[in-house]
């Protein structure tokens, strides 16, 4: 295996946790727990992502969502969806970790009910107190440097800026903004939010994010598990063409053949 293939396959490193995808999805919008368990199957994620205030936690019965990630097959990544203040986000993920779950959180702090924009100041207050306490802090967050620099300073494991808004499936539309995060950034930065389609993540990534989150361009699609599967195929392409290196982008054509010893 080369230098470059190796790096390309190398682990995603978040805090203290090591992941070989670097695909993380979430479990809403599903038809049924067995379209749920079929789909994060075919992406081959490792973290799968769970809105704490719109699941039964404690429904562990047979056919429940709980009892499916009971498995242990997946890290649980516990998200604060539905959350306005930074209180009612502290006062979720407290309940989480009471519950056993692990100290990789999402916090989501939203600001605006019709965008779902995040609130910066309650995202940067709930971050400060939640790596107080110990949490690995993921915050979803606007593609702003400076706000990712603060969330960074402040301890966060990764920033999590979005791409478009939650659910829109827009794609990547700031790139240049995303390329400042990346150049500055000493953590994981991942894409959470905006992604429609295989294409979106496989931009995330050749710009040089380290991960893509996902839920309704999945769980949106018309074969949700065949669209897993093609998410997971454009998130490893994509990795392997950012490490590749692209062609520089011409105004002119470039002969793809050699001009010398012409016939």
């Amino acid at each position: 295996m080369s230098g470059t293939e190796a790096t390309a396959v190398a682990p995603l490193k978040i805090g203290p946790y090591t992941f070989n995808s670097r695909l993380i999805v979430g479990t809403g919008k599903y038809r049924d727990v067995e379209q749920t368990r079929a789909a994060l199957l075919a992406s081959e994620a490792e973290i799968v992502t769970v809105a704490l205030r719109r699941v039964n936690l404690a429904e562990r019965g047979e056919g429940s969502l709980m009892a499916l990630l009971a498995s242990k097959r997946w890290t649980i990544l516990p998200n604060t969806a539905g959350c306005h203040t930074a209180e009612e986000a502290l006062r979720t993920l407290r309940l989480a970790r009471e519950l056993g779950m692990a100290d990789l959180v999402k916090l989501e702090v939203i600001g605006d009910a019709r965008t779902l924009y995040p609130d910066n100041e309650q995202t940067l207050e709930a971050a400060r107190l939640l790596v107080k306490e110990g949490f690995t802090v993921l915050p979803y967050c606007m593609d702003d440097p400076v706000l990712c620099r603060k969330l960074e300073d402040l301890g966060c494991a990764a920033v999590m800026p979005l791409a478009a808004p939650i659910g829109s499936g827009l794609g990547i539309k700031n790139p240049y903004n995303l390329r400042i995060i990346l150049e500055s950034a000493k953590v994981p930065v991942i894409v959470d939010a905006g992604v429609g389609t295989a294409s979106d993540a496989a931009v995330a990534m050749e710009l040089g994010c380290d991960g893509v989150l996902m839920n309704t361009a999945i769980a949106g699609a018309r074969d949700p598990i065949l669209m897993a599967g093609a998410m997971r195929d454009a998130v490893s392409a994509g990795r392997r063409a950012f490490l590749a290196g692209r062609i520089p982008r011409r105004l002119h054509a470039s002969a793809s053949s050699p001009e010398s010893g012409l016939i």
